[in-house]
């Protein structure tokens, strides 16, 4: 009789003997107390290679069979149900790729409802959390736990952050039933994915608009949750189920003093790139930037003259003054502006008297700005990236890019913010792009999808 137990994270299995060869690949020996060691991922592929073949006692498992119902359903649209039948095919497994607004949450309660365990959600944030907590309240008419950001109340279907999941494994790993990752391309990395491989669940579903990671770290994806089931695109739905968009470049000129500062920053920055024979189109092309610049005594400066020519590209007054006449154009209509980093937000903020929501602001703070924004009380909010994920702002119409990174799936998720309908509407994305400056090399990468009008998926 091989006794299947859950302890920190992993399983160990007592009296596995000449039965190993079964298992072989997904476990290693002990010798120290002469049990065998898996990681808790591998307890559904453990026990159907072990099933029929040896008997086993199933002391792992503590998660609870629930009679979940939703007591108002609405019907799937076409494109959730083919998603959702293509998951259960999948032995409950496998990652679902919808477009920001697409319904990827009403899926996932729909998967819920199919598996009827309990389930943990993990989600990057604590916006996220609670977005997610309060629509499955809603929606199933039970109480739903919250871990992270102060709280720590488990239930049987609880929703938590990626971090607070990592440090809930340990203990409560073998809790839950069905483990949903939304924006599961965070998961790969190289912390966050303990919190797979730690949680006994054998039913998996990943949700993301952009799953592909530069690094390649998605492939990882097949492993943590489950092969990719079904992929809907955003051009696919434009115009019916998410609003009409349009995406746009306004190019603005840096100030004379401006533009002569940046030469000068980036001839220096450049000058000590060709020296040290940089080559950025390699994959390690920034960190040896920044290995070189720590042990160069002239690469200090250059790193100064880099982030000064970007800070210049990036919140030129032109910039300021562009932002202005956009909200002048769409005055009355819902807007977010996008910045990449938090001082020019602030810079924005002070310039326009506009509210500012970066990560620095409290979550109290925080839920009111965003009520205010949705209620038209504010009709623009000015952010860095607290709002590039997930948070649900339907009445927001325009978007302004005044600076971003090289991101495709930053672009995206900024798009996204945009495209939950309303009747009539339609988005307006705008881009500001300091004209003689590298940031159109950069916009050129995060234009590269086909939500922009091309082929490729990312670059």
């Amino acid at each position: 009789m091989v006794v299947i137990r859950f302890a920190d994270g992993t399983l160990t299995l007592d009296g596995l003997g000449a039965q190993h060869a079964l298992i072989a690949d997904l476990c290693v020996l002990d010798t120290r107390v002469g049990l065998h060691r898996a990681k808790a991922l591998y307890y559904a592929e453990i026990l159907r290679r072990l099933h029929g073949k040896v008997a086993y006692d199933d002391q792992a498992k503590a998660y609870a069979t629930l009679t979940l119902s939703e007591p108002a359903p609405r019907p799937l649209r076409e494109y959730q149900s083919k998603a959702l039948d293509a998951w259960v095919a999948a032995q409950r497994r496998g990652v679902i790729v919808l477009p920001t607004g697409a319904g990827k949450s009403y899926v996932a309660l729909r998967a819920m409802l199919a598996c009827q365990r309990s389930t943990l959600v993990l989600a990057p944030t604590i916006d996220l959390v609670q977005q997610w907590a309060g629509d499955l309240e809603q929606r199933l008419g039970r109480p739903i736990g919250r871990y992270g950001g102060g709280d720590k109340d488990l239930q049987d279907i609880t929703v938590s952050t990626y971090d607070s999941g990592i440090l809930l494994m340990p203990w409560h790993g073998n809790r839950f039933g069905l483990l949903v990752c939304d924006e599961c391309h965070h998961l790969p990395a190289a912390v966050t994915a303990n919190a797979a491989e730690s949680c006994l669940a054998p039913f998996r579903l990943g949700l993301s608009a952009t799953p592909e990671r530069a690094d390649g770290g998605h492939a990882r994806l097949a492993e943590l949750i489950g092969p990719e089931v079904h992929r809907t695109r955003i051009d696919e739905l434009e115009g019916n189920f998410l609003a009409s968009y349009q995406a746009e470049i306004v190019e603005v000129a840096l100030d004379p003093d401006e533009q002569a500062a940046y030469t000068v920053a980036r001839q220096e920055y450049l000058r000590f790139v060709r020296r040290m024979g940089i080559d950025f189109g390699q994959a390690n092309g920034w960190a040896s930037f920044i290995a070189a610049s720590g042990r160069d005594p002239q690469g200090r400066a250059a790193m100064r003259a880099y982030r000064e020519q970007k800070r210049l590209s990036r919140s030129g007054r032109g910039k300021l003054r562009a932002v202005w006449q956009l909200l002048r154009d769409h005055g009355g209509e819902r807007c977010i502006v996008f910045t990449e980093d938090n001082d020019t937000a602030y810079a924005i903020g002070r310039s326009f008297v506009l509210p500012v929501l970066t990560h620095h602001t409290k979550g109290a703070e925080r839920k009111q700005m965003l009520d205010a924004f949705r209620c038209g009380e504010y009709p623009v909010l000015v952010t860095s990236k607290v709002l590039n994920e997930g948070v649900d702002v339907p009445e927001a119409a325009v978007g302004i890019i005044v600076s971003g990174s090289g991101s495709v799936r930053e672009h995206v998720q900024r798009l996204g913010r945009l495209l939950r309908p309303q009747p009539g509407k339609t988005a307006v994305l705008y881009e500001i792009l300091s004209a003689g400056t590298g940031e159109a090399y950069t916009s050129e990468r995060r234009r590269n999808h086909v939500a922009f009008g091309q082929d490729e998926a990312f670059a």
